[in-house]
């Protein structure tokens, strides 16, 4: 299964949990699911069924640049950059 790791900013949505465990082919099934399972992830990933110009994917360690269909493996680790604001 595919690992995806969960910003700290968005744990409030997955009951605290660091990472989450989903059994996808690609990214979109991954994302489908995961918002699935916690209600609410689609509302802080995606804008008009794009993902938010403020977050980039790295799927296996290279940025997806917005790809859905970025193919998953077993091993596969998905993490999500989110801008970070401050000054």
């Amino acid at each position: 299964m595919a690992t995806l790791f969960i910003p700290a900013q968005w744990r409030d949505l997955t009951e605290q949990q660091t990472a989450v465990e989903i059994d996808a082919s690609t990214l979109r099934e991954a994302l489908t699911e995961l918002d699935r399972r916690f209600p609410g992830i689609h509302t802080r990933l995606f804008e008009h069924e794009t993902i938010r110009p403020s977050i980039q994917i790295s799927v296996d360690g290279s940025l997806s640049a917005r790809n859905l269909r970025a193919p998953l493996h077993a091993d596969s680790e998905v993490h999500f950059l989110p801008a970070i604001g401050g000054g």
